[in-house]
């Protein structure tokens, strides 16, 4: 018998004032059994980092063909794909080429700088496509609760996420 998904509930207050974007998203999660809480928090950090009201958690980790999050056109045009780690180049080549835009998040600090020399020269040609290293400061898998209530501020690229007893920062660092 496979292992099932856990359910998380978030509530985010965001206030990004980059983008002058504020607003309150209320959504349930399901955290994959291969999926650890960095990850699942990362997940989230990407969201908050662009939220929108049409901007959606996908299959992600169970399906190779849809990003971890993704934004639609009314007419199914992919217009944001995000995708979280350290992806190959097929699929950063089919992601970009079925999308108007590509985030690649890339989170753990050692691994992500080797992977990024190893195949950042062969991404240049993709102009649709950003590569951003996130710096966290703080144990952002603290905040991983199964109901989450989280103040999310943004300022200067900068991400400040809140619950009742821990706080962390996200800083965006651009590959790409």
């Amino acid at each position: 018998m496979a292992a099932k998904a856990t359910i998380y509930k978030a509530s985010l207050n965001i206030a990004d004032m980059d983008r002058n974007y504020y607003a309150e998203h209320n959504f349930t999660l399901a955290k994959h059994p291969s999926e650890n809480d960095l990850r699942l928090m990362v997940r989230l950090a990407a969201f908050i980092l662009n939220a929108d009201e049409k901007l959606l958690f996908s299959k992600g980790i169970s399906q190779d063909d849809e990003p971890d999050l993704w934004q639609k056109a009314l007419d199914g045009e992919i217009k944001l794909w995000i995708d979280l780690g350290q992806p190959d180049e097929k699929r950063i080549r089919k992601a970009c080429g079925r999308s108007e835009k590509v985030i690649i998040y890339t989170y753990q600090e050692g691994s992500a700088s080797a992977w990024w020399k190893q195949v950042g020269k062969s991404l240049e040609r993709f102009k649709n496509l950003s590569v951003v290293y996130l710096n966290i400061e703080g144990e952002i898998e603290l905040l991983a609760q199964r109901t989450m209530s989280l103040q999310c501020n943004i300022s200067d690229y900068e991400l400040t996420i809140i619950d009742n007893e821990n706080s962390v920062i996200v800083k965006e660092e651009r590959y790409k």
